[in-house]
């Protein structure tokens, strides 16, 4: 099977029902494509397509959504984010969700969503053909069913993420099928969990447990990836916003039950532990560990304490590293917008670089100090002045420049913070400078890194530095060191077993020491460690509810801007209470503050953002219930 980065591109099938586009093709289209292998293998490549396309940033609620990073409200040209309508998905903080035309439309493919209606149907139809061609090997065939029913089971997960109850496409239709076959209703939260869940079962015995020839089937679905799916659906389905949400008891089907359940179900947790250790344990068989740093290119000078920081950063912009337990083809395509101007060769192209994508000085804080602790908690560091200004020590050389006045919560910080988030007064390796001794200073008051105009600058003053990998370079000839999108990480599954033990019995060695394993590459002391010796709350790792809200934290943390917390934080309920506060950011108008420390160093609220309760659930549009009349409306829209 061919590599499918540069096949599913090809790929695109016409929709037939808007409201739900499960009608099926002809026969005679359908003779045609599974008239030997070599078609039906380009139709399973067709069931890919959209798999591929979520590794768009853009169209992921888990990144667009999270508060993590914001995109500017008041460009003239919004098409800077790959044209017109690429920014919708940050749109939805702005409260600018609707049931008429919903963003991040995933029902029907609109507002940077992608149609999945479309490739449940194909999956559909690709189960039901698949014994037509004569050519295929059984052991061939076997494997290409798991792949499609994979495909089909994630579909589901993904509508049920952000729609709550979904109709369950289970089987391609007949081609007679009439309206009211086409009609299919919604089921409970709880059916439809089981039923992706059962489904990944089906297809886990089907498939290889690692690629054997990475060269031509790079992107193609493992069972240890469905095994680490399966992880994350359990947990998903046991968290509250799906297991005993009393906010949609009254959401009800036309018969009137319940599409959600109104008491927790504990077991879930039990459930989603399983499912967690089996994939961590089919991870390590399949030889996955933590990301060890492999220098690529020239390097004039690089410190421990750079390595250290390289090493937390390519564990996501080293592709197909043995961390990256799901990995998709496309490369992330939007560095020019996380990347910060730090020389002059990348501000002589003026459309190098962008900065738009603009981290809230919220999601800044959200990183522990360097004691392993958060800033609001560390008994040794200064909160209350967190935001006045000082200069950059020895003791900083490698994260803040000498003598460069920097604000004071950038001091001080653990190692993940200043690999994934560069501010004014940061030092950048990289981007055509890797002497670490001599490196470039983001400056962002008066320097290379202050916005040029109206459109090309950073919000907040605060940049995702961690999309970025060092390789890459700026300028009149910008040189990107190209890397596909991680989905899932071993640290990200350490993580999720921590969180699904504790809800099971709350804090044990074990919990402790997949937390502590995470924490241990950033140079940071186990948690009990840590809060016992630093924090003003030293129990707070030894309930239930005081580790929940350090793993939770945790999981913030390691997984920051890669389109996870989003998604964390809606099934924890707490993206709500996040968003209740406006996005934060210095004053970065060169025009407001004159170019100077003082003018710069102000803090601004760049605008509120809206999430209320109805926005943990996505409307359906209108006229799809106007449509399909079995269909009910997601609740408070």
């Amino acid at each position: 099977m061919k590599k499918l980065l540069p096949i599913f591109l090809l790929l695109t099938l016409a929709s037939c029902k808007k409201y739900l586009d499960v009608t099926p093709d002809d026969e005679a289209t359908l003779n045609s494509s599974f008239a030997n292998a070599n078609e039906a293998e380009a139709y399973l490549f067709g069931c890919y397509s959209n798999m591929q396309n979520l590794a768009d940033v853009r169209r992921n609620a888990g990144f667009t959504t999270s508060g993590e990073v914001i995109f500017p409200i008041n460009l003239s040209d919004r098409t800077t984010l790959g044209g017109a309508g690429g920014d919708a998905g940050f749109t939805v903080m702005q409260g600018l969700q609707n049931a008429d035309n919903p963003l991040l439309n995933y029902w029907d493919g609109y507002n940077m969503g992608l149609n999945l209606w479309q490739s449940i149907r194909m999956c559909n139809t690709f189960l039901a053909n698949i014994d037509q061609p004569q050519d295929l090997p059984q052991y061939e065939k076997t494997r290409w069913i798991a792949e499609a029913q994979f495909l089909k089971a994630y579909y589901h997960y993904w509508l049920i993420r952000m729609y709550g109850p979904i109709p369950i496409e289970d089987v391609a239709l007949p081609v007679n099928a009439t309206t009211d076959q086409v009609r299919v209703p919604q089921q409970s939260v709880d059916s439809c969990f089981n039923y992706v869940s059962n489904l990944l079962d089906t297809a886990i015995a089907g498939l290889p447990a690692v690629i054997q020839n990475q060269a031509t089937e790079q992107g193609r679905i493992t069972s240890t990836i469905a095994l680490a799916v399966k992880a994350e659906v359990l947990a998903t389905a046991a968290s509250p916003l799906f297991n005993g949400n009393p906010d949609y008891a009254g959401m009800l089907d036309k018969n009137g039950k319940p599409f959600f359940n109104q008491t927790p179900d504990p077991s879930k947790w039990q459930r989603a532990a399983s499912a967690c250790q089996a994939a961590i344990a089919a991870a390590n068989a399949a030889g996955a560990s933590l990301y060890q740093f492999k220098q690529t290119g020239n390097v004039v000078h690089m410190s421990d304490s750079t390595k250290t920081l390289l090493t937390i950063q390519g564990a996501v912009t080293e592709s197909w590293n043995p961390e990256q337990i799901w990995t998709l083809n496309p490369y992330f395509g939007w560095q020019y917008q996380a990347a910060a101007r730090t020389n002059a060769n990348a501000a002589a192209n003026v459309f190098a670089i962008y900065s738009q994508f603009s981290v809230p000085i919220g999601e800044s804080e959200i990183f522990y100090t360097n004691n392993g602790v958060p800033i609001n908690e560390d008994k040794t560091w200064d909160y209350t002045n967190r935001y006045t200004v000082v200069t950059g020590d020895d003791a900083h050389q490698y994260y803040i420049k000498k003598g460069y006045p920097c604000a004071k919560g950038n001091f001080d910080r653990e190692n993940r913070y200043y690999a994934d988030v560069a501010y004014d007064g940061a030092l950048w390796f990289g981007l055509g400078n890797t002497d670490d001794n001599n490196a470039d200073v983001v400056n962002a008051v008066s320097g290379f890194a202050a916005p040029p105009d109206a459109l090309r600058g950073n919000a907040t003053g605060y940049w995702a530095r961690k999309l970025v990998p060092y390789q890459t370079v700026f300028g009149n000839n910008t040189v990107y060191y190209n890397y596909s999108w991680p989905f899932i990480r071993l640290t990200s599954l350490w993580l999720l077993y921590a969180e699904c033990l504790n809800e099971v019995s709350g804090p044990s060695a074990t919990v402790y020491q997949y937390i502590d394993q995470v924490r241990a590459r950033a140079g940071l002391q186990g948690v009990v460690q840590s809060w016992a010796q630093y924090s003003n709350n030293p129990g707070k790792p030894n309930s239930q509810a005081g580790l929940r809200a350090i793993i939770h934290q945790e999981r913030r943390i390691e997984l920051a801007f890669e389109g996870q917390a989003g998604w964390d934080l809606r099934r924890w309920k707490e993206l709500q209470g996040v968003l209740a506060t406006p996005f934060q950011g210095w004053n970065t108008d060169p025009g407001q503050n004159h170019k100077t420390v003082s003018g710069y160093y102000q803090l601004v609220n760049y605008y509120q953002p809206v999430f209320a309760l109805k926005d943990y659930i996505y409307p359906i549009q209108t006229y799809d219930l106007l449509t399909n009349p079995n269909l009910v409306q997601s609740l408070y829209w």
